[in-house]
């Protein structure tokens, strides 16, 4: 189900000022299940989740919240959805302002300093989803060969231009990078929890590794 997706019913019928009304309340209503998702999903995994429990925290009935997702794992995708256009829309507007595609990609984790939750969400989620079963094993895969094919042209094309240090194989570079930025969220996360502790800087250590590759 799209995020944006409203059912016939409220669309059809009423005068336009009418339809317009119940469409702005419709959205909102799904963005707001859509925030409470995120943190239930964060906190219990999406197995330990409940529809019901989401839509008492958003303060809607439980055929309500079914009128905008019928099923969890709509929900889910929704959720995954929201997360994603998030994220591309930043770095493309990062991209289109010429900023260099790894430091648009530093700006990511930057910013993801400042969303807990839906890091949290990512943490949880992807480790769930390492099971064939899980609703969003097929997402997780189509994901990470995404991101590992885009990587790895970037990188491809920088060393055409001499531009990655000697030695570095792209491919391997840009596994690396992933596992580095996915592990990091692990560790900051779990950084926030130790009284005292140093808190990880997310953006500082893969700014280190790609010093080390990047010419």
């Amino acid at each position: 189900m799209s995020v944006s997706a409203q059912t016939s019913a409220d669309a059809a019928g009423g005068a336009p000022g009418a339809a317009r009304g119940r469409y702005a309340r419709g959205r909102a209503t799904q963005q707001e299940i859509i925030r409470t998702a995120i943190l239930v999903f964060a906190d219990v995994g999406f197995h330990g989740a409940s529809l019901r429990d989401i839509a008492a925290r958003v303060g809607i009935s439980h055929p309500g919240l079914l009128h905008h997702f019928p099923t969890k794992v709509a929900l889910l995708e929704a959720v995954l959805e929201y997360r994603d256009a998030v994220d591309e829309e930043l770095f493309a507007q990062d991209v289109e302002r010429g900023t260099d595609y790894f430091e648009a990609l530093l700006h990511v984790v930057e910013r993801n300093r400042l969303r807990r939750p839906l890091v949290e969400l990512f943490a949880s989620l992807a480790t769930e989803a390492t099971s064939p079963d899980h609703p969003a094993h097929e997402y997780f895969q189509r994901r990470y060969a995404r991101i590992l094919q885009e990587q790895s042209r970037h990188l491809r094309e920088r060393a055409a231009r001499g531009g990655l240090a000697p030695g570095v194989d792209p491919d391997q570079a840009a596994r690396t990078v992933v596992a580095l930025m996915d592990g990091l969220q692990v560790q900051w996360l779990l950084s926030l929890e130790r009284p005292g502790a140093e808190r990880v800087d997310m953006a500082a250590d893969l700014r280190g590794y790609l010093d080390l590759i990047l010419r």
